[in-house]
Formats: C-alpha cells, structure tokens, sequence
C-alpha cells in the first residue's frame, strides 16, 4: 500500500504544481501579461505539448505566436537602435569632414585670389 501511495504522489509530483491545463495555460497567461515573453512562450509550449487536445489550445497558440512575435520584434527594435546609432555617429562624422573641406576650400580660394592679385 505505500509503494503504490508513493508512485501515485511521484506521477503527481513531476507535474505539480501545474498539474492541470486551465493552471498551466493561466500561467502563461500572467507571464505574457506581465511582459515576461520567453517564459510565457516555453509555458504555452509546455500546454501545448502536455495538452495539444485541449479545447483552449488554439487560442494558446495564438498567444503563443504573438509572444514570439513580441520577442522577435523586441530583437528587431534594438538591431536597428543600434544600426541607427551607428548611422548617427557616421553622420556626425562626415559633418565634422565636410566642414573641415569647407574650410579648406575657402583657404585655397584665398591661395587662389592671392595668387591673381600678384600675376596683376
């Protein structure tokens, strides 16, 4: 009798505490709901994968999917920060270059002025 009350509790024990999938799909819920993506999208995965049959499990795919996407899009966002910042620095760069061959323009027109005023 307690060999089998302990293999009952043990094949309770590997899915606890989310032992049902109104609970576990929850969870995953208030992980997305709190902007926790990567963990919502491995608790919706591991509804899916533990209850694929679920009357719910479309829905979580869904939500699933628009947390990938989030976390995609989120990558995505700070790729092209970063990608934007770089452009920035460049720009400034070339500003600071065109404004020293402005400057060196102007002195040789001076060279040049300089020197027609002599030929004169």
């Amino acid at each position: 009798m307690t060999a089998t009350l302990l293999l009952a509790l043990g094949g309770c024990a590997s899915s606890w505490p989310f032992s049902d999938a109104p609970t576990l799909l929850a969870r995953a819920d208030r992980l997305a709901d709190r902007h926790q993506y990567d963990a919502a999208i491995r608790a919706y995965d591991d509804f899916l994968t533990r209850f694929p049959d679920d009357p719910a499990a479309p829905r979580a795919l869904k939500s699933r999917d628009t947390a990938a996407s989030i976390v995609t899009a989120r990558a995505e966002l700070t790729r092209l920060r970063a990608e934007l910042a770089a452009r920035d620095a460049e720009l400034a760069r070339l500003r600071q270059e065109t404004e020293r061959l402005r400057a060196d323009l102007e002195k040789l027109k001076d060279v040049d002025l300089n020197l027609e005023r002599k030929k004169r």
